[in-house]
């Protein structure tokens, strides 16, 4: 439930934050009025870029919007894959103090005074600070927010730009909706999904099941109600996705999870609370015990007879 808030939370600052940066103003006509910081430091840049590449590249409208999600998407790859490091990290710093949690969430569940529940979050909040661990996990939404203004200033330069409308790209028309462009868009953040649950222990893969869902259904649906300039980035943006999560989840991981396992060997984790121990006995066990019980079932039973 709360990382269901939490996602809640997140999903409606990035909505408020694209409606806010996406605001331009718009006369009778229907056409910018030319006023307000978002039109002059970000629409009209945006389509100045573009029109460029076409009338000095003699491109295509649409291989300039790809050339465009390209250069940002280079851009803002150290920033993904540095929070996607930092993230890695702390995950795997938390199965290791995964057995303190769970005492102290079991303690959680069976308070039933506010004096108590806020004693066991004092003492979870403790086992995270004494063992350098973010409660957030290194989540980090930069990525996402630095996209978020250039999606906008896109989204005005492909309907306002001045020959984007009429053009076309593979025989699409970039000045309106397409459900090729949606598809694929779809599509492309399906595969990024799958691969972030490549080699993720399978309860995760359980609470992440709704987000992979939620995640393309979002692009999806931004993608069918945009002009296909829009979608066009966002299919690009998609496949540069599915490299990106391919090098942190295939090449990456392996080599932070050895290097935090080592690192736990050298500096094991602060024992705050002390984990509760499992007495379920092993098979072995069991057969040890059997068989004492049935050695002395035998003894008694010679005894008797003596």
């Amino acid at each position: 439930m709360k990382k269901f808030n939490k996602w809640l939370l997140g999903s409606g600052l990035i909505t408020l934050m694209l409606f806010l940066s996406g605001c331009v103003k718009t006369g009778s006509d229907g056409q910018p009025t030319g006023e307000g910081f978002v039109y002059n430091y970000l629409v009209q840049p945006m389509s100045n870029m573009i029109t460029y590449l076409v009338d000095n590249f003699n491109w295509n409208y649409g291989w300039a919007i790809v050339v465009i999600t390209i250069i940002v998407r280079l851009i803002i790859l150290p920033i993904g894959l540095n929070q996607s490091r930092k993230s890695m990290i702390q995950t795997e710093k938390m199965q290791s103090i995964k057995p303190q949690i769970d005492v102290i969430q079991e303690r959680l569940k069976q308070a039933t005074t506010r004096e108590e529940q806020a004693e066991a979050q004092a003492e979870m909040q403790r086992v995270y600070k004494e063992n350098n661990v973010s409660m957030m996990g290194g989540i980090g939404c930069l990525p996402l927010l630095i996209q978020m203004p250039i999606f906008s200033a896109l989204f005005f330069a492909a309907r306002y730009t001045e020959g984007i409308s009429e053009a076309d790209f593979f025989g699409i028309n970039l000045g309106q909706p397409s459900i090729v462009f949606v598809v694929l868009a779809g599509i492309a953040y399906l595969i990024q999904g799958y691969i972030s649950t490549i080699g993720i222990p399978e309860e995760q893969k359980k609470t992440m099941k709704s987000m992979l869902i939620v995640s393309p259904l979002m692009i999806v649906f931004m993608s069918f109600q945009s002009p296909a300039g829009v979608a066009l980035y966002w299919v690009v943006g998609g496949i540069f996705s599915c490299i990106q999560t391919f090098i942190t989840n295939i090449l990456l991981k392996p080599r932070i999870k050895a290097q935090v396992a080592e690192e736990m060997k050298k500096n094991p984790p602060k024992q705050v609370v002390t984990p509760i121990k499992d007495v379920t006995p092993t098979a072995k066990e069991t057969i040890l015990h059997e068989d004492k019980s049935t050695k002395g079932g035998r003894n008694a039973g010679k005894q008797q007879r003596k």
